[in-house]
């Protein structure tokens, strides 16, 4: 049987949340790749690491040469469906290659930490990238759940969305450090959040 590129989703960073079959994938692998903070809390010795950092290309190389001898398990944060290295192995390898194993995203997270549900909900990313208008309209009654990064945060995507459209009385919700014990969430509204100090790295929930 040819082998097999693994890709594990480990939830919103806390340990707690990942699946059990993504725990036995990476404590069975004997090649590991995810970021240093995932490596510091799943590798164990024994296991052959690679760090990913901003050289994807080098990253893709390093599977390309251990898939040859053995499965290759890949960590990625959340769910691999959502904004993952999981675009770029489609890219690289078969689609057959790949076994995706779901995890708990930090949107699902915020939603839950919220008790809001979602399926309503548009989703969108501010992280390394700004979606397209239509992705984040104002309609009545919208709910948006939207990832963030350092230059998008709580007071510029706030801005923009108001820019848009979206009444200043919003509700936000600005979650931070999901899963953690220094979790925070913030409730508030768009003009609120326009003139404060920025959050960034979590998730903004948006309700018209």
């Amino acid at each position: 049987m040819e082998h097999r590129i693994i890709v594990a989703g480990i939830g919103p960073g806390n340990p707690d949340f990942v699946l059990p079959a993504a725990r036995a994938a990476i404590e069975s692998a004997e090649v590991l790749v995810g970021g240093s903070r995932a490596l510091a809390d799943f590798a164990r010795q024994g296991q052959e690491t690679m760090t990913i950092r901003g050289d994807i290309d080098a990253v893709l190389s390093f599977i390309r040469e251990k898939i040859q001898k053995t499965h290759v398990v890949v960590m990625v944060s959340g769910d691999p469906g959502y904004y993952s290295l999981l675009d770029a192995l489609r890219r690289e390898f078969p689609p057959q290659t790949l076994i995706v194993i779901p995890g708990v995203s930090s949107l699902q997270m915020a939603f839950a930490r919220l008790a809001l549900p979602w399926h309503e909900a548009r989703f969108a990313s501010f992280h390394g990238r700004e979606p397209q208008t239509e992705e984040i309209a104002y309609r009545e009654g919208a709910l948006l759940g939207l990832l963030t990064d350092r230059a998008h945060n709580s007071r510029t995507i706030a801005l923009h969305l108001m820019k848009l459209g979206w009444p200043p009385a919003a509700k936000l919700h600005i979650c931070s450090r999901l899963s953690y014990e220094d979790e925070e969430i913030i409730h508030t509204t768009l003009a609120e959040a326009s003139a404060a100090p920025e959050i960034s790295h979590g998730i903004l929930v948006v309700k018209a």
